[in-house]
């Protein structure tokens, strides 16, 4: 009988502690599967965030290289229809056989002279005429004549696609795609053409920063790539793998285990493609994924509320990841300033939110001999001289005006406040003032031979305008006088300046 208790005893023990092993392995269980539970509807939901905030801010930065490019090549536009501020440039044949030599020597001087002072304003490698029987006038490099040869006039004419604008944008002449040209019609026996290496549109394309690891291309119709982040890449066809995504879209956003890829039609019949390996983006969330897995394993009885604090903690990186993106995206990498398109969209909402008339005014700075200092001091040295500009800036105005790097060397001010006892132009005119003498004192090459000012528009709200488009087309024209007078100076806009401006 005692064996019998003893023997009872010892079974009902184990059953105890098979019991007791049953309840904790099933807690267990159930705790890992909660855990595990969570930290997969975590690692998704952080998926899924992290993939569309990465693919609104690409398509973003993309639509914005677009735009940068578009505005870009209207601006060559311009200068290239500066050349007809000369009456000879337009009126002149040179294969007329009525033409007397001496006439048409002094007449071509003088649309040189007119062409060459107009290659200066950008890093041309062409800016001249060329007329039927091959005759060329103003600046036409040997390279572009060693390369179109006998058929230069019919080959560039050949590029002229607009037809109602009588112009055109064109690459990869015989393969070479390390050139951008422009055309356009002059007359029946005349063109004019200006041309740049596609390198140049590095400074278009400056914003890639705000993605590590995005390559930015421009391609034509036939994906040749004309410019890429990736140099070695110009000239080539674009690489398979991108192309077979891209191919045949004019706007498209698009992400596999593979790529993010958006797509931008320019207008030009040219692309901009950009493109990120999908796994660099998800780098950081696959990391976190693991260091969850882990915790997983490890939990016990408070492994639910780690869970949670897990989730949490996954949650905060991508939050920080898409924030410095989207400051990135609005923000000019370089001077802290706003760039281009928010200091538009900040401005022109100011502008038209505002429900009273008081005085405000948009002052464009544009720096005088910048690319003089680039070339001569370096590039390092110019990135310092605009970063102090932003500094300039930010001491000389409040912290209620609104700064931005609308360009290269261009900075733009929306003065969003003046004092009550003070009129408004005698308040723009002091700050103006101040920043001409800012840079009258500061920035000199070693030799003393490059000195940096500054040329300033200014337009006045209401009194010039109550749009900011309109405000700031008239600053541009204000711009225009203060370096046609000789820069480092500034003007008000008056309608006496329309006249220059229609020139322009």
């Amino acid at each position: 009988m005692d064996k019998d208790i003893k023997i009872n005893d010892r079974s009902g023990a184990n059953k105890l502690r098979r019991l007791k092993a049953a309840l904790i392995i099933g807690n267990a269980l159930i705790i890992l599967l909660s855990i595990t539970f969570v930290s997969v509807l975590a690692v998704k939901k952080t998926d899924k965030v992290l993939k569309n905030k990465v693919s609104t801010m690409a398509t973003s930065l993309n639509v914005q290289m677009k735009l940068n490019l578009e505005s870009y090549l209207s601006r060559m536009e311009t200068i290239a229809t500066l050349a007809f501020g000369a009456e000879e440039a337009y009126t002149y044949d040179a294969t007329s056989p009525d033409n007397d030599q001496f006439e048409a020597i002094n007449t071509e001087k003088i649309i040189s002279d007119k062409l060459f002072s107009l290659c200066i304003m950008e890093n041309f490698v062409d800016y001249g005429i060329v007329y039927r029987n091959n005759r060329t006038v103003g600046k036409i490099s040997n390279g572009t004549k060693n390369l179109f040869g006998d058929h230069i006039f019919d080959d560039l004419s050949a590029m002229i696609t607009r037809t109602h604008a009588h112009d055109g944008w064109a690459t990869g002449y015989n393969d070479d795609f390390t050139r951008i040209y422009y055309v356009k019609k002059i007359h029946d026996n005349a063109i004019l053409v200006i041309s740049f290496y596609g390198s140049e549109l590095g400074k278009v394309f400056d914003n890639p920063e705000t993605m590590t690891g995005m390559d930015v291309r421009l391609t034509d119709n036939n994906y040749n790539v004309i410019y890429s982040s990736q140099r070695e890449e110009v000239g080539k066809v674009l690489q398979d793998d991108i192309r077979s995504r891209a191919e045949g879209k004019n706007s498209m956003t698009f992400m596999d285990d593979q790529y993010l890829i958006t797509v931008n039609n320019s207008g030009e019949h040219w692309y901009v493609i950009c493109s990120v390996p999908t796994k660099m983006i998800l780098n950081e969330k696959n990391d976190m994924e693991l260091y969850i897995l882990m915790v997983a394993l490890a939990a016990s009885v408070i492994a639910i509320l780690l869970g949670i604090e897990l989730s949490l903690h996954i949650t905060a990186p991508v939050t920080n990841v898409v924030s410095t993106l989207d400051s990135k995206a609005h923000k000019d990498l370089l001077t802290g300033l706003l760039n281009k398109r928010s200091f538009e969209e900040t401005a022109g909402s100011a502008l038209s939110s505002s429900l009273s008339l008081s005085p405000r005014a948009i002052i464009l700075l544009d720096l005088d001999n910048f690319k003089g200092v680039n070339d001569t001091l370096g590039h390092s040295y110019g990135d310092k001289v605009l970063e102090n500009v932003g500094e300039i800036l930010r001491r000389t105005f409040s912290d209620e005006d609104y700064l931005g790097r609308i360009g290269g060397d261009e900075f733009a001010v929306f003065l969003n406040s003046a004092p009550k006892n003070k009129d408004i132009r005698e308040y723009v005119t002091e700050k103006c003032d101040q920043l001409c003498e800012e840079f009258r004192n500061n920035y000199t090459g070693s030799d003393g031979s490059y000195k940096i000012s500054g040329s300033i528009g200014v337009t006045l709200f209401p009194a010039d305008g109550r749009e900011y488009p309109e405000l700031y087309s008239k600053a541009d024209t204000a711009l225009y006088h203060s370096k046609k007078v000789g820069k480092d100076t500034y003007t008000f806009y008056s309608e006496q300046l329309e006249g220059e401006a229609e020139k322009k």
